[in-house]
């Protein structure tokens, strides 16, 4: 603690599996604060002691965040430093973290980033899928009837759609997202990432829940669900010769810049060429 200045609030990422992901800056982090907030402070505390960090841990989850706000802000204007941290990956991602890292900058208390493992992130990189623009929605509603009708919300996002689910609710979730987006929507399923048993597996939705249901091994652990997005209706002013210059020019340029040279070629809109080409280099 130094009583002579503020203390620093550090959003601390840890492993979402694999212990060898944790960083340098993580540990010396942890190490060097006067204490860990964290979600459940058993298993955070079991983390810690495996990295060989003594730091004393405080409670703080979804329950009693908002109770916590002010005595932590006194803490950090008595110059203590705080690491917060949640069961796995990066904070606030799905997790609570919120209120204090919001009251913290509002109090003028500098909060500092300390990055690393995120599921939502680690499963958008091998998922196979868009990842220029996407939608992270978190976990689905619980309830049936809720989730269909958010699900039907989003059959016509064109941004690849990316949700959490638990073990005990991934089968009725996966059945609904095939019902709400359309069975052959592709679509890719992330299980236990950096963990033992960890899969990747993409196909169609109407593929997914059967290789689901084959085994109901695959129905354990913590999941990442990723759904291509729906597909763009093609503006109709985009005429044939429009699609066959930006056609020739993907062969050779990234999408952005063939779709702003066929704009200046064809005179036709630049986003609707924009959206005609990730469309069709999703095909």
């Amino acid at each position: 603690m130094n009583v002579d200045r503020p203390g620093v609030l550090y959003v601390v990422a840890t492993p979402i599996g694999n212990r060898g992901d944790i960083t340098q800056r993580a540990l010396s982090a942890l190490a060097a604060v006067d204490k860990v907030l964290a979600e459940d402070t058993r298993h955070s505390g079991a983390l810690l002691r495996t990295l060989g960090i003594a730091t004393p841990l405080l409670s703080l989850h979804e329950h009693n965040e908002q109770l916590q706000v002010e005595p932590l802000l006194a803490r950090l204007r008595g110059g203590a430093d705080l690491a917060l941290i949640s069961d796995a990956g990066t904070p606030l991602i799905s997790d609570p973290g919120y209120r204090i890292v919001r009251a913290a900058r509002q109090a003028g208390i500098q909060v500092v980033p300390i990055p690393g493992p995120c599921a939502l992130i680690a499963a958008l990189s091998v998922a196979g899928l868009p990842t220029d623009r996407f939608v992270f929605e978190g976990f689905l509603p619980a309830k049936a009837a809720a989730r269909r009708a958010h699900l039907l919300t989003l059959a016509d996002e064109t941004r690849t759609l990316v949700f959490y689910e638990s073990s005990h609710r991934i089968e009725e979730s996966l059945a609904d997202l095939a019902e709400c987006l359309g069975a052959e929507r592709e679509a890719v399923i992330a299980r236990e990432l950096t963990k033992t048993f960890e899969q990747v597996q993409s196909g169609s939705l109407a593929e997914l829940n059967l290789w689901l249901s084959e085994d109901a091994n695959r129905q354990r652990g913590e999941f990442v669900l990723l759904i291509a997005g729906a597909v763009a209706a093609v503006d109709t002013e985009l005429d044939a010769e429009a699609q066959r210059v930006l056609k020739l020019l993907l062969v050779e340029l990234p999408v952005k810049r063939a779709a702003a040279l066929a704009a200046e070629i064809t005179g036709a809109r630049k986003n609707a060429l924009y959206q005609y080409a990730l469309q069709f280099t999703a095909d």
